[in-house]
């Protein structure tokens, strides 16, 4: 069994017990965490929304807050000395374990 959820503007597929890495959510470490934006859930049949299947719910366990590595912008315009600019970026995220799919 496995659903396809919306988190971030983006679509993960998810199984049980899976783990994911999703846009940060404001929620603590250790409780729970409910996605109601279901799209497909594939159990025996194919269950399709239209935008989002009802009645379908992932709980899923935050396991942890963290930020990704650090990722380098380097940009400059080319034959002006002037014009560059290095800057690093790293993207908080949080942490997830898959504890049920719900129809």
């Amino acid at each position: 069994m496995y659903a396809v959820i919306e988190t971030g503007g983006k679509q993960l597929k998810v199984e049980k017990d899976s783990v994911i890495y999703v846009e940060k959510l404001d929620v603590a470490e250790g409780s729970e965490f409910v996605f109601d934006k279901v799209v497909l859930v594939k159990d025996d049949n194919l269950k399709i929304g239209s935008p989002y299947v009802s009645g379908a719910k992932v709980v899923c366990k935050v396991e942890k807050q963290g930020k990704q590595k650090k990722i380098t912008i380097f940009k400059y315009k080319p034959k002006k000395g002037s014009t560059r600019r290095k800057q690093g970026h790293r993207q908080p995220y949080t942490k997830l374990v898959v504890d049920s799919i719900i129809l």
